[in-house]
């Protein structure tokens, strides 16, 4: 059995593990990643992020654009009954691909010091003497570290193993996600509402237009498989009837994800920070999954270096901090985006909600504020 010591380990190699890994081992400690997954791979996501975090980002030593990440600063939103609304998006932002993103951000994790092991973790334990985290992989090693950040993503074995509350009640939601060639704008982004759930729009580099939409598996059921569902259900909203009519598919088959849940989430579970939709998922309608993902790994990884460096006197207090720092940032969001998908999913009510956002045009822009930050600024 091998041991080795670290100063933090990561569970989760998504947006928010690679970004905490980069953050923390900027500051020179020793960080090591586990990821079950190879880099580099597509996964069901709508593939926007908000501009809010573009300037964190830069400063980890990543820039989209050199990758071909495509600027949006246009919103389109359409009902099952076909009315549409389009806006401006007040702070805008980009469209890139996970399976790009996601192994730039690891080359960039690797440059930068990060030990990045590819296998699955099998069990964490917390140690109260001498204070440390004991974690098994399924291969048999184990490794020693001072904390532990929990970024593993929206659904876990790990999950049953810690108890947490919310993996016992139903996981009624559905992901699918294909990238598909043709005409679309690389400037706008756009939320296609059809019975059962929504789809989002957006490009991505090489010209991709990213379609990934959620829907409620009693729905999807009713029908045999994806093709009759999507030809049954989403085509009846014009426009996802156009977008997937008129453009040619770039997946062998398209990408899904079960058992998706919103349900309330902690932010520190078994001594852990929990970071990205570990910690709380953001209803995808809302747009800014992704950036909440890298927000939560700035304010995990500030509070960690605080912590190692004394600054922080022990682990409760290190804790405590950021929990309040975490629903300070994202309890509010995930209120508004539980609030909208509600509205949303309510056929009757959707297309009035809509006819009065046309009327007052301005109101749009504030609601898209609701569940997005500011800007992020430095010092990080």
């Amino acid at each position: 059995m091998k041991k080795i010591d670290y100063d933090i380990i990561i569970i989760g190699g998504g947006l928010a593990g690679l970004c905490s890994a980069i953050h923390l081992a900027k500051f020179d400690f020793k960080v090591l990643l586990i990821e079950k997954n190879e880099y580099p791979r597509h996964k069901v996501c709508g593939e926007y992020v908000s501009n809010e975090v573009l300037p964190y980002l830069k400063w980890l030593g990543f820039d989209p654009f050199e990758f071909g990440a495509k600027t949006i600063d246009k919103f389109e939103l359409t009902t099952q009954n076909n009315k549409r609304i389009s806006a401006k998006l007040p702070l805008g932002g980009f469209g890139m691909s996970r399976f790009k993103m996601d192994h730039q951000l690891a080359k960039l994790a690797t440059h930068n010091g990060v030990e990045i092991l590819h296998t699955v973790v099998s069990n964490i334990e917390f140690l109260k003497q001498p204070d440390v985290f004991k974690v098994t992989t399924k291969t048999g090693n184990v490794f020693k570290s001072k904390t532990v950040i929990g970024a593993y993503g929206k659904r876990s074995n790990l999950d049953v193993t810690l108890e947490r509350k919310f993996i016992k009640n139903r996981a009624p939601y559905l992901g699918v996600k294909v990238h598909v060639s043709g005409d679309f704008s690389d400037d706008k982004v756009a939320l296609h509402n059809f019975k059962g759930g929504y789809c989002g729009v957006s490009k991505v580099e090489n010209n991709h237009i990213n379609l990934c939409y959620i829907t409620n598996y009693k729905s999807f059921k009713k029908h045999k498989d994806i093709s009759t569902f999507q030809e049954k259900v989403l085509y009846e909203n014009k426009a996802l009837n156009e977008i997937f009519k008129k453009t040619r598919l770039e997946f062998d088959k398209p990408l899904t994800i079960s058992q998706i849940s919103f349900e309330t989430k902690q932010p520190v579970e078994g001594h852990m920070l929990m970071c990205g939709d570990s910690a709380g998922m953001i209803h995808p309608l809302c747009g800014n999954g992704m950036g909440m993902a890298i927000r939560s790994a700035q304010l995990a990884s500030h509070l960690i270096i605080d912590y190692l460096n004394g600054k922080i006197a022990d682990r409760k207090k290190l804790e405590h901090l950021y929990n309040k720092t975490w629903q300070n940032n994202f309890r509010w969001r995930l209120k508004v985006g539980h609030a909208i998908a509600y509205l949303f999913r309510q056929e009757w009510l959707a297309p009035i909600l809509l006819l009065i956002l046309r009327r007052l045009p301005f109101l749009m822009p504030k609601i898209i504020k609701q569940t997005h930050g500011q800007v992020m600024t430095g010092p990080f």
